[in-house]
């Protein structure tokens, strides 16, 4: 058998290169092949998210072209229902009335419409996989993994298939968003359900309750606290991807701060920060409260 490279087979000396060779042509395959697939189902693709996009069209317009001061009640008084406390109220006039003050109005309730639409979205779909989890341990197996990607996988690297299928703009950017907020609605779901008290699951089948009674007048109702920290966590991850997000053409505070970086802006950079940290806080702590009071009301239920 000839040799060569220092007394190695020809083969294994080459076998380095062939390899190379070999992946190069396997991703231009598979990535000549994606565009392809890609183009063939655009229009099924721009059908299906015709809706959407309308939606988050219409909320926006509705957050940044109202008269302020109507957003501004309509969210003080949404922070008051969900919190009762004047404090956390308090808390988020200061917060949005600072906003406006620095002049950053239009682009807080660009953001917040996103975060709205996209907290939505990641309910709807995280929910009923979240219960499904929490029913069947095969679900569990099987879905747990794939969260660990979801949540684990650098952002910007789903970003590019995501751009490559829709293109640039709003909704790739919330397509994106909601694939990184999705994850804890469906974690804190199956842990909600899985958390009932099972002498009450037990007294439920003894007075005959079938599945679907159990799951809504039992499991959902006593889990609702864990529930409401889902949809925490989904706001906080939505709120934290805007910046990301803003890549792929999503405007409002993220575009700022994207823009604060490349052109080295500190003050700008500073101000969208504050901004995003400040309806983060405001959300957190109204979203918390709301969740602490659907607590003892369930306390109070049981006992």
């Amino acid at each position: 058998m000839a040799s060569s490279c220092w007394g190695l087979p020809t083969l294994l000396c080459e076998a380095p290169e062939l390899s190379s060779r070999s992946l190069r042509e396997i991703r231009r395959t598979v990535d000549g092949g994606f565009r392809d697939l890609v183009r063939e189902i655009s229009p099924l693709i721009d059908a299906a998210t015709a809706p959407l996009q309308r939606f988050l069209n219409g909320l926006e317009d509705a957050f940044a072209n109202s008269p302020w001061i109507i957003v501004f009640l309509v969210l003080v008084t949404i922070a008051y229902a969900a919190s009762r406390s004047w404090r956390i109220t308090l808390g988020t006039v200061l917060a949005l009335l600072a906003i406006g003050w620095v002049g950053l109005w239009q682009d807080t309730m660009v953001t917040l419409s996103m975060v709205t639409v996209c907290t939505i979205v990641a309910v709807i779909i995280g929910l009923p996989i979240g219960i499904l989890a929490a029913r069947s341990n095969r679900a569990e197996k099987l879905i747990m993994p794939i969260l660990d990607v979801m949540q684990t996988l650098p952002s910007f690297v789903y970003l590019i298939p995501v751009v490559v299928i829709f293109g640039i703009g709003k909704v790739p950017g919330m397509i994106a968003v909601v694939i990184y907020a999705t994850p804890p609605m469906i974690r804190l779901t199956n842990l909600g359900i899985r958390l009932v008290d099972k002498e009450v699951i037990e007294a439920a089948d003894a007075f005959g309750s079938s599945e679907r009674q159990k799951l809504w007048n039992v499991q959902l109702p006593l889990s609702l606290p864990t529930l409401m920290t889902g949809i925490n966590q989904t706001i906080m991850m939505a709120l934290s991807m805007v910046v990301v997000a803003s890549m792929v053409g999503v405007g409002g505070l993220g575009k700022n701060v994207l823009q604060a970086i490349n052109n080295q802006f500190f003050t700008m950079g500073f101000l969208n920060g504050f901004a995003l940290v400040a309806i983060a806080i405001a959300f957190d702590r109204a979203s918390q409260a709301f969740g602490q009071r659907l607590q003892k009301h369930t306390e109070v239920q049981h006992d």
